[in-house]
């Protein structure tokens, strides 16, 4: 058997194959298109993400099919609503329970800042507790603004390096949150 001579190939692709990508970019794809969103919602933002998961505006057409209800096996926490300050204690623990890599989306003003509850008994952003990713403004926020945010998250999850997480900066980014 002689080797194999692919003809009117470019100069340096002889043989069975070769990559055409590199393996972090191939990861980075797939996990975009696949991710397990865990709705956390708490007020008028959860009805908007009902709206978005509905026939109209699909957000499984962008790789968001399987809703997931358990912590453990969801990869992107989506927070929709007013967070009680005794709720946020019940949202960290959701969040720790979640497997790296994780990612946030804060959707809508109440719980990106707060919004018109400027309370004692209101968090002022859920990023006084947890890491946040994408912020997704509105009171509360069209379908459209969400499908928005669940695509800048897709971005981010295509574009960062598998080794991201294990990097001193991130690691001390979860340290300023008391997350180990």
């Amino acid at each position: 058997m002689s080797d194999i001579q692919i003809v009117g190939a470019p100069a340096g692709v002889e043989g069975s194959g070769f990559f055409a990508t590199s393996l972090d970019k191939a990861v980075g794809l797939a996990r975009a298109n696949s991710l397990w969103p865990l709705p956390f919602a708490t007020s008028c933002c959860g009805i908007e993400f009902m709206a978005t998961m509905a026939s109209h505006y699909d957000l499984s057409r962008f790789g968001a099919e399987r809703l997931s209800f358990s912590p453990r096996q969801a990869d992107l926490l989506m927070v929709m609503g007013t967070i009680a300050k005794k709720m946020g204690p019940v949202l960290r623990q959701v969040y720790l329970q979640m497997a790296e890599p994780r990612w946030v989306m804060a959707v809508g003003a109440c719980a990106s800042s707060g919004g018109i509850f400027d309370s004692y008994s209101v968090l002022q952003g859920i990023d006084e507790i947890i890491p946040v990713d994408v912020y997704v403004p509105g009171c509360p926020p069209r379908p459209e603004a969400i499908i928005d945010g669940f695509m800048c998250i897709q971005e981010l999850v295509k574009t960062e390096s598998t080794r991201r997480r294990n990097e001193p900066q991130y690691q001390k980014l979860l340290a300023s949150y008391g997350i180990q």
